[in-house]
């Protein structure tokens, strides 16, 4: 389940970091340093929006976990990264788009405000990380449930967990180092 949260942190993260770097060049409506002054702003309450977003759903539905059966359908880490990257790559494009137009009027504002997403997300994994290493599970979605959107969309009704040991993915969403 931390692997499709994390799926979307990198993407934003260096969007967000080259869109705030080329508005910086640009001298805006407002003028730079009043740009970024403001995009640090949006940078730090987007991640902690981010962060804090349907955290109780997340803990309904891991309160709710059931073993993985038989029959559940559970993907490699890779295999769900390309899928959610892919399904979203023009909603990427297309935020980093606008993060760079929006320089005109506030100079990397809107790189920064993509950067905080990809933070918030990223630290949100770390915070299912965490509960996964305390529990000594990983948490799943089926495939069939969660499609390329959300791990906690309408129509996924529970986690299913395994141990830690399974699967291609560490407790958060990283990659697992073999040994």
């Amino acid at each position: 389940m931390a692997v499709i949260v994390r799926a979307g942190a990198a993407p934003l993260w260096w969007a967000g970091l080259v869109a705030a770097g080329a508005g910086a060049f640009v001298p805006g409506l407002t003028g730079r340093r009043i740009g970024l002054l403001a995009g640090a702003a949006l940078f730090i309450v987007t991640a902690a929006v981010v962060l804090l977003a349907r955290g109780r759903r997340y803990g309904e539905l891991a309160r709710g976990a059931s073993r993985a059966g038989r029959g559940d359908f559970l993907q490699d880490r890779a295999v769900t990264v390309r899928g959610w990257r892919r399904a979203h790559r023009w909603w990427l494009l297309g935020a980093f788009v606008v993060a760079v137009a929006s320089s005109f009027a506030l100079p990397g504002a809107g790189g920064l405000v993509l950067a905080g997403a990809g933070a918030g997300l990223w630290a949100k994994a770390v915070r299912i990380g965490q509960r996964e290493r305390h529990e000594d599970v990983l948490y799943w979605v089926r495939t069939d449930w969660s499609g390329h959107g959300s791990p906690v969309a309408k129509r996924v009704k529970a986690h299913r967990t395994t141990g830690p040991e399974a699967g291609d993915a560490a407790p958060g969403g990283a990659r697992r180092r073999r040994r």
